[in-house]
């Protein structure tokens, strides 16, 4: 349901009064304007009013649990259904979000995204999957066969290269989704999941995986760094291994390898462009 007014914080301070107390008490669930107070959470997710999680000025991000709440409230409110697309028909509780053209978002069939997830104008997406309560910022490209899952939440001017795998999270609802902040570059086959926090103008080489417990080592200065779950701004990150003992012997386990900067200051298109090429990056 679109909104006919502009988003406000008392508007938002109501639903979340609903539907907290409502996640308390299950049995409030059923009451009209709790169901109404889910169905206007998940509306101002589609429309970019809401969003599951959001930075402070000190780079920290807020988690809004209630949001997810909300999200989790909605499905068992909801029956599946046919959903038809052409030829294609699929069968399912939550609406394929539509408009692209109204939006001024680029959708290449059979591209699928789920009604409250918020995709920003000038953004470009390839056959790929966007889920429930995640967001995509203005003019990002997400390639063939990259998933953004649930919540999780995409900057500006990103490129999710073909098959990347940038995780959900519904539950617990106080875990953080993934954060991948503006300007960042993530190459063909990479996985990104568990809250894994790139900042700004990051570069992560194909095939890179970062889980929550992933070791990410800094290697560009004279003393190597372990670092876990956050990847610092313009950092330049390949896959690599390390070695680790085991009670049976040692043996080579996967990490991410942090081997320089990206250039700051600089055209972001030729930034990227001179990185890729110094460092030798795959993508």
């Amino acid at each position: 349901m679109p909104f006919e007014t502009p988003w406000h914080d008392d508007r938002a301070n109501d639903l979340r009064t609903l539907i907290e107390s409502a996640w308390m008490n299950t049995q409030q669930r059923s009451e009209p304007a709790v169901m109404q107070a889910v169905e206007d959470v998940m509306a101002a997710l589609d429309q970019g009013w809401l969003r599951t999680a959001s930075p402070h000025d000190n780079g920290e991000w807020e988690v809004h649990e209630w949001v997810k709440m909300a999200v989790l409230m909605y499905f068992p409110t909801h029956t599946s259904r046919v959903l038809e697309a052409g030829d294609l028909a699929f069968y399912d509780k939550v609406p394929l979000k539509t408009n692209f053209a109204q939006l001024g978002i680029r959708v290449v069939p059979p591209a699928i995204i789920r009604y409250s997830a918020f995709v920003e104008k000038d953004c470009v997406v390839m056959p790929s999957f966007i889920n429930v309560g995640a967001r995509v910022g203005l003019g990002t490209l997400v390639d063939t066969w990259a998933t953004v899952g649930s919540c999780a939440q995409v900057g500006r001017r990103v490129h999710l290269s073909g098959g990347v795998g940038i995780g959900g999270v519904l539950e617990p609802i106080q875990a953080r989704p993934v954060i991948i902040e503006d300007d960042c570059f993530v190459g063909s086959r990479c996985i990104v999941v568990e809250g894994v926090h790139l900042e700004q103008g990051v570069v992560l080489g194909a095939g890179v995986t970062l889980t929550g417990s992933s070791p990410i080592l800094d290697v560009s200065g004279s003393v190597t760094q372990v670092l876990k779950g956050r990847v610092p701004a313009r950092s330049v990150v390949i896959p690599g291994a390390m070695t680790k003992t085991f009670p049976s012997g040692s043996a080579q386990v996967s990490c991410a390898l942090i081997i320089g900067k990206r250039h700051a200051g600089t055209d972001l298109k030729t930034s990227l462009n001179d990185t890729l090429r110094e460092f030798e990056v795959s993508v």
